[in-house]
């Protein structure tokens, strides 16, 4: 394992208020010195607090995966389209009333273009 990945031990996840509770009753759930590897969002999250968050979460050394569910991720697809690095793996997840559309996802449109899709 190369020394720059060996500390990205966690989960990270921008989400509706279901999916953080499953998720943190999974045991992802991690906080340290006030900063969590969670958001929950609702309906009066401002968007400029889910672009802060997506921007802190994939500036972290320790963070190796970001999930983020779909229709959040919508409300800041600009910013999700520009992100391009490995690390922290993005992934656009479905929640409990938002079904994941493949169209949407920009990591699933950019595998599509490397393979002539």
């Amino acid at each position: 394992m190369t020394t720059a990945f060996k500390d990205r031990n966690l989960l990270a996840v921008i989400g509706d208020e279901d999916t953080i509770t499953g998720l943190l009753l999974a045991g992802i759930g991690h906080v340290e010195r006030g900063k969590k590897n969670f958001l929950v969002v609702d309906s009066k999250t401002q968007v400029s607090a889910i672009e802060a968050t997506f921007q802190e979460y994939t500036e972290r050394k320790d963070i190796a995966i970001l999930l983020i569910n779909q229709h959040v991720a919508e409300k800041i697809r600009p910013t999700v389209d520009k992100y391009t690095q490995a690390f922290p793996a993005l992934l656009e997840i479905p929640s409990k009333d938002h079904p994941y559309d493949p169209s949407k996802d920009s990591i699933l449109k950019r595998v599509q273009k490397l393979f002539g899709d």
